[in-house]
């Protein structure tokens, strides 16, 4: 592990605090992503936490509104794909 000089900072009046770039890169901490905060004594530890479901509603977020899609057309295609898939599937074992 990489020693990292320490670096002072200063707590906004809404409990906001930035973390240094250096310390962000190290950490892998990227804007918009989960933190958890441990206290150790009279010292705190953050550390990523990745929440998988959330993580995935954020990224389905960003691609809805990069494309322009909407939630509604992406279940109607949803439903397509799953009615064409079916048929597809068994139509060919009928035959």
């Amino acid at each position: 592990m990489q020693a990292i000089k320490s670096f002072i900072t200063s707590i906004k009046s809404r409990g906001q605090l930035t973390i240094p770039k250096q310390i962000r890169k190290v950490g892998h901490l990227e804007e918009g992503q989960i933190v958890s905060i441990i206290p150790v004594g009279d010292s705190i530890i953050i550390t990523p936490k990745q929440l998988e479901l959330d993580e995935a509603r954020r990224q389905i977020r960003k691609i809805l509104k990069d494309t322009g899609i909407s939630a509604e057309e992406v279940l109607s295609g949803l439903k397509e794909e799953r009615a064409s898939l079916h048929k597809e599937t068994y139509d060919k074992k009928r035959r």
